[in-house]
């Protein structure tokens, strides 16, 4: 077995997992984690935490979306074969049965994880499971039309944010519930971005999306409500008292949902940015700079 063939085993391995989008329960997580840890006045250091509670938590909810991934392309062969053929699957590097050990062994070791966490967490992470499953696994959710929206949008956006804040503090408090909120609805309008290279593909193999439903223009156009109003609804959110005045600052999030149409308006199977077109990266990246600034504004706000 030379060195080649390894690395080449391990690349492909890499690619059935799509290790970009595990950045965002990484980084979502962790940052909801380090704010529910200073809102709630945790006794202790927080590098303490960091090591024991913080990264293995995030590290579990990241080997959880590897599996979704990992499942997602097992009952994805078909599309991906006329509009992804270079996965490993479809190219043969991985096999199916080796995919579906690997789906398995994930989901088991993200389930064995969260069970040290705390019985919370562990919940929320069967939750955000069952929705994984049921999305890719036939009678797949991923079929059909707008339900396949929010079942992506609600585990990755509401859950994961509320087994994050579950690590530290009560994850059904006003404040995780109203972020959960806005991480969700954005999501659910966003989600559709992935769904542009896959246009054609999803027609052949009978999954319906807005955008080979509807085509990318008045897609965009109906979804708009959810990549904007999320945000700019947020002074009256405080002004009702459901938020706190210190996150004002959440509002400008609502700019870039001008962009993220306009790129969607634009974007095509040819547009690839890691795997993926620019309105979908643009997507990714307004998460994280949400998840990060709110972990931020809340450190700031509970030190002061």
């Amino acid at each position: 077995m030379n060195n080649g063939y390894v690395v080449d085993r391990v690349k492909a391995y890499f690619d059935l997992i799509r290790p970009f989008t595990l950045l965002a329960p990484i980084i979502v997580s962790s940052s909801i984690m380090i704010a529910s840890f200073f809102y709630n006045q945790i006794s202790g250091q927080l590098l303490n935490f960091l090591y024991t509670t913080i990264l293995p938590a995030s590290f579990a909810l990241a080997i959880l979306n590897g599996a979704s991934n990992t499942l997602n392309q097992i009952t994805d062969v078909p599309t991906d074969r006329i509009s992804k053929p270079y996965r490993p699957i479809p190219m043969g590097k991985v096999s199916l049965i080796e995919a579906k050990i690997t789906a398995v062994t994930l989901y088991l070791i993200a389930i064995s994880i969260s069970i040290f966490i705390n019985q919370m967490f562990f919940l929320f992470m069967l939750l955000i499971m069952v929705f994984t499953v049921t999305y890719s696994l036939p009678p797949r959710v991923k079929d059909i039309l707008f339900l396949n929206q929010i079942w992506i949008g609600l585990p990755r956006g509401f859950l994961g944010i509320l087994a994050s804040w579950s690590v530290f503090g009560n994850s059904l408090e006003p404040l995780p519930v109203m972020i959960g909120s806005i991480a969700m609805l954005f999501l659910i309008g966003g989600s559709i971005t992935k769904d542009i290279i896959d246009c054609e593909a999803d027609k052949i193999t009978n999954t319906k999306t807005m955008i080979n439903i509807y085509g990318n223009k008045k897609a965009a156009l109906m979804v708009f409500p959810f990549l904007f109003f999320p945000f700019a609804y947020i002074p009256i959110f405080i002004h009702c008292g459901i938020l706190q005045p210190y996150l004002w600052l959440l509002t400008f999030l609502a700019i870039p949902g001008f962009f993220i149409i306009y790129l969607i308006m634009r974007d095509n199977k040819k547009t690839r940015i890691l795997e993926n077109t620019s309105s979908w990266t643009l997507m990714y990246i307004t998460y994280f700079v949400f998840a990060s600034s709110f972990s931020i504004l809340t450190v700031i706000e509970s030190i002061g």
